[in-house]
């Protein structure tokens, strides 16, 4: 009898959890009762349970780290800390290289050149000869 998606959903998790996965590549290393191939074809990539638990070992790992950079006297650190948790604004500020892709915020863009006239555009063209 083939196995159903509930169970390796169940197994699956239980590896996550266990070894603290944070990806779905992660799983292949530590769970051998499955496929790459047959993961997907049956969809456990999908699953909202699996998907769950990779956010919630995420999540952990990052609070975890956050309070320690919180504490720490280490300046770089703090500044880490800082990045992940300002604003896009602070985030610039703080930049040393930041590059502005736009014009004074506004995208750039192409002109509308379609109220040019056939004329206009060859006149446009042949100005530099």
């Amino acid at each position: 009898m083939a196995r159903k998606f509930e169970e390796y959903e169940k197994e699956v998790i239980k590896v996550i959890k266990k070894e603290n996965l944070f990806t779905i590549n992660m799983i292949f290393t530590y769970y051998g009762g499955i496929s790459r191939g047959h993961f997907y074809e049956i969809n456990l990539h999908k699953s909202d349970n699996i998907i769950k638990a990779i956010n919630d070992n995420k999540i952990s790992v990052k609070n975890h780290l956050y309070k320690k950079w919180q504490q720490s006297d280490n300046a770089t650190l703090q500044i880490a800390l800082y990045k992940a948790i300002c604003e896009q604004e602070e985030r610039v500020n703080l930049s040393q290289s930041n590059v502005d892709h736009t014009s004074k915020g506004d995208k750039i863009g192409t002109p509308d050149l379609s109220h040019l006239t056939t004329e206009d555009i060859e006149k446009l063209l042949n100005k530099d000869k």
